[in-house]
């Protein structure tokens, strides 16, 4: 059965105490922060890793995911370096393993990570919300030469040879999440994760159970016009679920309410019965409201147990129904 788990900042903040107040009890965490690392450590070794799960662990969570990276973007460009910050990846894996964290949710955006152009564009009842306009894109938006997804995909498929045989041997799936937004080049800067058909392309570079997908269905619903049969196509090779929703094309689009989007949601939890997920869920991207900061835009504190409520019901509607 599928189970709905929260992100939780390894330092503990007040979205730590409002899961559990809404009965969440599984997290999806971070890598160490600074003050669980002593003398000599790195965020990826075993000793801080190993305090950061006790951590969650003391507060009452169960770490099923850790959605985080350390530096990876020599290894996305191909540059030199990129072997160290691949064998950090092999390190965390293994630790990982050994500590029994199941899945690692990883992406592969060049340069920079998911990207908005617009933090509060306003939505239902004064709320706001994220949007992206490809024509609202700085054009200083990356220091960094352009890059063209042949060559991303060149070095995706050397890092997955060097890390699946790890992950494998340690026991953790490698989760890819989608690019956000879906759309290439921006900026100069190819994205390859941005396609139904792409996705296909990298679950065949190195067949494996531990070769998988992050569902992000924000993404992936701008990538399709029927999102709940995508979710059947890829079946088992979900790994890990964020359940949100937008309007609008690649090119320029808005994050939603979980119940105001172009997504059947309850169809969409229906898909993930009928392949037999069992892994987690987690809300993603919800709207600030009032009462609340905009300080971290999509992942406000109030819209979360919005979020936590809406996607319990459709649960309980599908599972128990």
């Amino acid at each position: 059965m599928i189970e709905i788990a929260e992100f939780l900042a390894p330092t503990p903040n007040r979205i730590w105490r409002l899961a559990q107040q809404a009965g969440v009890t599984l997290a999806v965490g971070g890598l160490p922060p600074p003050e669980l690392l002593r003398t000599g450590e790195h965020d990826c070794d075993l000793e801080p890793l190993k305090r950061m799960k006790q951590r969650y662990t003391d507060a009452g969570f169960d770490l099923r995911v850790i959605e985080a990276r350390p530096p990876l973007n020599r290894a996305k460009r191909g540059l030199p370096g990129r072997d160290e910050e691949i064998d950090r990846v092999c390190e965390l894996l293994s630790n990982m393993g050994k500590l029994e964290i199941p899945v690692w949710c990883y992406e592969w955006m060049a340069d920079f990570n998911w990207l908005r152009t617009d933090f509060a564009r306003p939505s239902r009842g004064g709320s706001v919300v994220t949007a992206f306009d490809i024509d609202a894109v700085p054009e200083d938006l990356t220091p960094e030469p352009p890059i063209g997804e042949d060559a991303l995909w060149d070095n995706l498929q050397y890092f997955l040879h060097r890390v699946l045989p790890v992950a494998e041997r340690a026991g953790v799936t490698l989760s890819m999440h989608p690019d956000d937004p879906p759309t290439s080049p921006i900026r100069g800067v190819g994205r390859i994760m941005r396609s139904v058909a792409n996705f296909e392309r990298l679950l065949g570079i190195l067949p494996s159970p531990r070769n998988t997908i992050t569902l992000c269905q924000g993404n992936f619903t701008l990538m399709t016009d029927d999102l709940p049969a995508t979710i059947r196509k890829f079946g088992d090779k979900i790994s890990f679920v964020h359940f949100r929703d937008v309007e609008g094309v690649p090119t320029k689009f808005h994050e939603t309410w979980h119940d105001a989007g172009k997504t059947d949601m309850l169809a969409c939890m229906r898909a993930y019965r009928d392949i037999g997920f069992n892994g987690v869920l987690r809300p993603d991207h919800v709207p600030t409201v009032e009462g609340d900061n905009n300080d971290e835009a999509g992942y406000s504190a109030f819209g979360r147990l919005y979020a936590i409520g809406y996607i319990r019901g459709l649960r309980e509607a599908v599972y128990d129904g």
